[in-house]
């Protein structure tokens, strides 16, 4: 029997980027996913906000060019509200690329990284377990932790272009086409990324044929100029779950609920989170005093998207187009697109999780 200090389950962002933090700390860690390849069973779509681009050392090469324009549209398409920022607020990531880096900064800081290895991983014994496996954690479950209940399904195609046009992030809502949530298509004039998603119970039609119907009504999509691929999945907009730690073991990523309830942005939660997580675990593996997961507390993450929180049950109230409409008459106003503009070019994505010094024995 094998013993590690640390398993973590899955090999995403969340898990990669806490693995390599524990290893640097000397722990022994061990990352385990059932793929079999970092490419396959990508289920983000990989827009990386400012707040995260500045905090964190992301590969350049891996990254799009810079968007500043956001067009939001009413269910009709007509008349958009159109929104730019005077600073680069987006950027589209290859996410297999930085799948591929984060692996090997993990392996570099001393973690190992078993891919095709399912949990639980036979034949070896570990002293904590992260789950980093998803929206729908195993690990969650095994360790009676709470599991996420309020999921959207979304699905996307992403494809290559050539375009000379302004990079736009175009946001459609339409409760025809994606109840409580919206339709997208960013096009930065590298890729393309056309997607939706929903609440599952509420969508009219299987996912790929209201994404053919999306594109097919969409003005002027833009052209693939090579292969395509579609991705997509369950995602936590629920926030962050209450009880994400135990003595044998926490959570991390969409396992934690640790998702924007409003926006769905996960990338700069999951990144946060996994200092905080990575902390708490060497002082509690280290100390072996249960109170230092108290460091590691849902319900105090949870308390700061009271307001998001609400926002999300509103839009999934919305329920038909009119409703919409008269909603972009309001947002049309100055009233209605500054606060438009401080939900998608403000700096409140995430809060800063990192352990304050006294408290990190």
């Amino acid at each position: 029997m094998e013993t590690v200090d640390v398993v973590v389950v899955g090999a995403g962002l969340a898990g990669l980027e806490t693995a390599r933090l524990l290893a640097s700390r000397g722990l022994d860690v061990l990352v385990c996913d059932r793929r079999r390849h970092l490419d396959v069973g990508i289920r983000t779509t990989g827009i990386f906000v400012r707040r995260t681009l500045e905090d964190f050392p992301l590969p350049e090469r891996h990254l799009g060019p810079a968007v500043r324009r956001v067009l939001l549209y009413p269910p009709s398409l007509r008349a958009p509200v159109e929104l730019t920022s005077p600073r680069d607020e987006f950027r589209v990531a290859d996410m297999a690329g930085v799948y591929a880096e984060a692996r090997s900064r993990a392996e570099r800081a001393g973690a190992r990284v078993r891919l095709g290895t399912p949990y639980p991983v036979r034949g070896v014994e570990a002293r904590f377990t992260i789950g980093a496996d998803g929206a729908r954690s195993t690990v969650a479950r095994r360790l009676g932790l709470d599991v996420n209940r309020h999921l959207i399904t979304g699905v996307e195609e992403v494809f290559p272009v050539a375009t000379t046009s302004t990079p736009t992030f175009h946001c459609v809502l339409d409760p025809r086409l994606a109840p409580g949530y919206l339709a997208w298509l960013v096009d930065d004039g590298r890729q393309a990324h056309l997607g939706l998603a929903g609440l599952p119970d509420r969508l009219a039609a299987p996912l790929p044929r209201l994404l053919r119907e999306f594109r097919a009504g969409f003005p002027d999509p833009p052209a693939p100029t090579g292969p395509l691929h579609r991705r997509g999945g369950p995602i936590p907009v629920g926030g962050v779950l209450r009880r994400i730690a135990c003595p044998d073991g926490l959570l991390v990523g969409d396992a934690a609920g640790a998702v924007s309830p409003l926006t769905a942005g996960g990338l700069d939660p999951c990144l946060r989170m996994a200092d905080l997580a990575a902390a708490v675990t060497a002082d509690y593996l280290r100390t072996g005093d249960p109170s230092v997961l108290r460091h590691y507390d849902g319900r105090a993450l949870r308390a700061r998207f009271r307001l998001r929180l609400l926002l999300r049950r509103g839009l999934s109230r919305l329920r038909g187009p009119a409703t919409t409409e008269a909603a972009f008459t309001a947002l049309r106003t100055p009233l209605g697109r500054a606060a438009a503009a401080r939900l998608l070019f403000g700096d409140g994505s995430f809060p800063n999780t990192r352990l304050e010094p006294a408290t990190a024995r």
